[in-house]
């Protein structure tokens, strides 16, 4: 059975080609059929996901309770990214590891492919260090935190009413939102105009999440007098990039891991310098990718811990 990913990947593609062959290349018809992508592929998302919602986890009479917690909770962990952002990085990490002979190096840039958008082939290894380091950091909010936000989002609407849409429904309304950016949120040819809603909708959804890790990280991982200096720094050196959200959690695992981030990177043969983060630190190594891997395990431990406080608290 596909991922629902996959389903909605394959939506998007659809629509996509639809719209454009419709607009033929008018800038006015692209970003309203952009708009209506966006607009079609997350409200059936929600749409799907309320409906079973209502169908089955509501309706206990259907069957058991203990089976419809684990649909439940089997549905909701499909919409997190942690294995498969931190296997892909131990797959990089291993191939590092084994040697730096030309091939290891090939086959490590190969991996990085899996995790990142930039040009990998001239990548040399401190290179491929520093973009996992980059991409574990940014991708651990779309990935991890920001769905676990709206799972709670969707819990608490529970709370309010159980005709609102609860944590399936809002966590793959994020989900959605999420695959339009990753698939058509890009500023060249037609995407400029077609993905320019989608990717307005995904910084939205994903800007108090990451202002959220953004003030928590800091407190697992160092003193509480530490902790409100490392907030301070990773505010401004993250609000130099010109993304809202993924400057600002690059910046904060920089800080609190004190691995050196940002600098020079390409894109489909453009060259691209990002803002150095928490510059005075060590550049990346495999040791401080395991610090950024297991700095995210911890709050998603503490984020999962206090939200189910909270959701009980409110019972």
């Amino acid at each position: 059975m596909p991922h629902p990913v996959e389903i909605i990947g394959c939506l998007i593609s659809f629509l996509r080609k639809k719209v454009e062959f419709f607009a033929g290349g008018n800038t006015f018809y692209l970003r309203v059929g952009g708009a209506l992508i966006t607009f079609l592929v997350t409200g059936l998302s929600t749409l799907c996901c309320w409906f079973l919602e209502q169908l089955f986890f509501l309706n206990s009479s259907l069957m058991p309770r203990q089976i419809i917690f684990l649909i439940l909770i089997l549905a909701l962990a499909s919409s997190l990214a942690s294995k498969s952002l931190f296997i892909s990085a131990f797959n990089i990490i291993n191939a590092l590891n084994e040697s730096d002979s030309i091939d290891h190096i090939q086959r490590a840039r190969k991996k990085l492919t899996h995790i990142v958008g930039r040009d990998v082939e001239n990548l040399d290894r401190q290179e491929i260090l520093r973009a996992t380091a980059e991409s574990i950091s940014e991708n651990a909010i779309d990935g991890i935190f920001a769905p676990l936000f709206w799972m709670m989002i969707g819990m608490l609407l529970w709370k309010l009413s159980p005709v609102f849409p609860g944590p399936l429904s809002m966590v793959w309304f994020f989900k959605s939102s999420s695959t339009i950016d990753s698939m058509i949120g890009y500023k060249e040819g037609n995407l400029l105009w077609l993905g320019q809603a989608g990717a307005r909708l995904d910084d939205t959804l994903t800007f108090l999440p990451c202002r959220l890790v953004l003030i928590t990280l800091p407190f697992i991982s160092h003193s509480f007098s530490k902790a409100q200096s490392l907030i301070k720094m990773a505010w401004i050196d993250g609000s130099k990039d010109l993304s809202p959200n993924s400057g600002i959690s690059e910046a904060i695992f920089a800080h609190c891991a004190g691995i050196r981030m940002g600098g020079m990177n390409t894109y489909k043969g453009k060259n691209v310098f990002k803002p150095l983060l928490a510059k005075n630190a060590p550049k990346a190594n495999i040791k401080s990718i395991k610090k950024v891997i297991n700095l995210s395990l911890k709050l998603q431990i503490v984020w999962v811990s206090v939200f189910s406080t909270l959701y009980l608290v409110l019972a």
